[in-house]
């Protein structure tokens, strides 16, 4: 089989990057009236800045795909032709524009010049991007495709404006209750952020500086023992159990806010670092991996309030992960969601500092029912 090596790195991020202190002149007022959970939550999160595809006067500057498609181009700007020998679209979100068609084709559709080729979108949340990354990977090591273009991308901004909630805060207005929306919905509009990155996957090593080949990517989900803790497009009853959006009246989606993304924080809090990392041991043990080996640790977090959290798993299991080794872009471009791993791995990978030989782990979290992806890439 072929090796497989991500040759460039790219991102694009929408307009201009926002304060905290701008977040709701974006996001706006529900029910006209500052949140009150927010001080609480970015005091925890520890975001200092984020990107929006919105205007201040609440206008939309780009789709999801299209933004998406914008990093595709920022990979090929220096040979704008080679994008024409791409032979795979790999593409990875949890907030598609659209329920149909898929993500992935409609990336496709801003990207004419790469002609009829094979496109496939992995579905999920924050491990949709690596498993679109793993597709590239395998079909590259199969040799079934020579150049593969991977990418990952979220618009959750729409979900998170204060007219989303407008008419479930009416209605509870009309039944003389508090004029709130509930934490586990108001939670996440201070954790997310507009964004795309991609990669260029090749089978061999770029000829002009420095490439990542992919040693293997591994993933595992705890779905078969845990209930859903993030979701979107239904109601989670009391038994654990998600009602669709399809099970729902037009005006009990507005009155509920079904289409508001929701996050179980009691649930996360208890699950999400014990659960993945716990299973990151027995997956370097079976690889031949020792935590020493790596130079760089690259966790998708959603808020540094997890980071101690992940330390204090790594030294209790056994493979704890130096400081200095630990790299993040959290606090200058929010949770990216399924984007986020490729902005840290754009980052690290153009900044100049890497050299032949290191090794880079990266681990992926995906709170939504428990799932998990790991990666190797070394320097060369």
């Amino acid at each position: 089989m072929s090796e497989a090596y991500i040759t460039r790195a790219a991102k694009f991020l929408p307009n201009e990057s926002i304060p905290n202190e701008e977040m709701e002149q974006y996001l706006g007022f529900i029910n006209g009236k500052p949140s009150k959970s927010k001080s609480i939550v970015l005091r925890n999160n520890r975001i200092k800045s984020r990107y929006y595809a919105y205007t201040r006067e609440g206008e939309p500057t780009h789709t999801n795909a299209e933004m998406a498609a914008l990093a595709v181009n920022n990979l090929f700007a220096s040979d704008p032709e080679k994008i024409k020998k791409v032979d795979l679209l790999s593409c990875g979100t949890s907030s598609p524009d659209q329920i149909m068609p898929s993500h992935g084709v409609m990336i496709h559709g801003w990207l004419p010049e790469t002609g009829t080729i094979e496109v496939v979108s992995p579905s999920g949340v924050c491990c949709a991007g690596m498993h679109a990354l793993k597709y590239a990977y395998m079909s590259i090591k199969l040799k079934d495709k020579k150049m593969a273009v991977v990418a990952a991308s979220e618009r959750f901004s729409p979900s998170l404006r204060a007219e989303q909630f407008e008419e479930e805060v009416q209605q509870l207005i009309r039944l003389e209750q508090n004029p709130y929306v509930s934490f586990d919905k108001d939670f996440l509009r201070w954790m997310l952020s507009d964004g795309a990155g991609a990669f260029l996957v090749e089978g061999e090593p770029n000829p002009n500086g420095l490439s990542l080949r992919i040693e293997w990517i591994e993933g595992c989900s705890f779905a078969n023992e845990e209930e859903a803790c993030m979701y979107m497009g239904a109601h989670k009853l009391e038994d654990g159990t998600l009602k669709s959006f399809k099970d729902f009246s037009n005006e009990e989606i507005l009155e509920k806010s079904i289409f508001s993304i929701k996050q179980d924080v009691k649930l996360l809090s208890e699950k999400i670092v014990k659960l993945g990392f716990s299973n990151l041991k027995s997956i370097l043990d079976e690889k031949g991996v020792a935590m020493d080996d790596v130079d760089y640790f690259l966790p998708h977090i959603s808020s540094y309030f997890f980071e101690s959290k992940i330390e204090d798993a790594m030294i209790e299991i056994g493979i704890p992960v130096p400081k200095e080794k630990w790299f993040t872009n959290l606090a200058s471009l929010g949770n990216v969601g399924a984007a986020s791993i490729y902005m840290m791995v754009e980052e690290i990978f153009n900044c100049g500092l890497l050299k032949k030989g290191e090794k880079i782990l990266l681990a992926v979290p995906e709170s939504s029912r428990f799932s998990y992806m790991f990666c190797l890439l070394t320097v060369c």
